[in-house]
């Protein structure tokens, strides 16, 4: 799942209006965004296997540190922790907490059964909606245009900039994750790594979104 976790993040913003866009997309990509790290130091593996499924040529053959439902509970409470330290703000801890465990769940719709609970304990979890191009599209498309749709009901632009950003970041992901459905496969586990590396840039803007929209409720009588 890619776009769809954007999705959960922008929905976030309604739960927690003062934590920033970006924060909130940063904790629902969290444990993609430790993954690719872990790939380059070879602490966790992918091979490609053009065809493994129809959505994605991917098989994740071992990520038990950043995809272990054990794991990114563990991730959970740190990233919440960190945040409440910093911001004095315990709702959006909370908030950022279970978007760090979203994102398990949420894949866990969208991959074969390769999703471990435990590390070290072989037991895995998948619904494998990968498998099904259209249901991969209309699940995703689903989340990510509800979780839009609480944004722009919750928040106005300050300036062009808070609109056509806003539009662009959209118009951005949307072309990355239906050029992962129907693109090549990637050309080698390296690639994949340093390119998954890239959405750090997504969340860095995240950040600049948020900083040219307002509550909507102040520019309304």
């Amino acid at each position: 799942m890619f776009v769809g976790h954007f999705g959960v993040g922008f929905a976030a913003k309604k739960v927690a209006p003062r934590t920033s866009l970006g924060t909130l997309f940063l904790a629902a990509q969290f444990i993609d965004l430790l993954w690719p790290i872990l790939l380059l130091l070879g602490l966790e593996t992918v091979r490609i296997v053009p065809g493994f499924t129809a959505a994605t040529p991917l098989e994740f053959t071992n990520y038990p540190i950043t995809h272990s439902l054990a794991g990114v509970l563990v991730w959970a409470v740190l990233f919440g922790l960190v945040y409440s330290t910093l911001r004095r703000y315990p709702r959006g801890a909370w908030v950022l907490g279970v978007l760090v465990v979203s994102h398990w769940f949420l894949d866990a719709i969208m991959h074969n059964p390769d999703l471990p609970l435990v590390p070290g304990v072989d037991t895995y979890v998948g619904l494998g909606l990968w498998n099904s191009i259209l249901g991969t599209i209309v699940v995703e498309a689903a989340i990510l245009g509800v979780g839009l749709w609480l944004y722009l009901g919750i928040t106005e632009a300050m300036d062009p900039i808070g609109r056509v950003g806003l539009a662009a970041f959209v118009v951005v992901i949307v072309a990355i994750w239906l050029l992962n459905i129907f693109g090549p496969p990637p050309p080698s586990e390296s690639a994949i790594a340093w390119l998954a590396n890239a959405q750090w840039l997504l969340i860095l803007w995240g950040y600049w979104i948020d900083q040219h929209r307002a509550p909507a409720t102040l520019f309304r009588p």
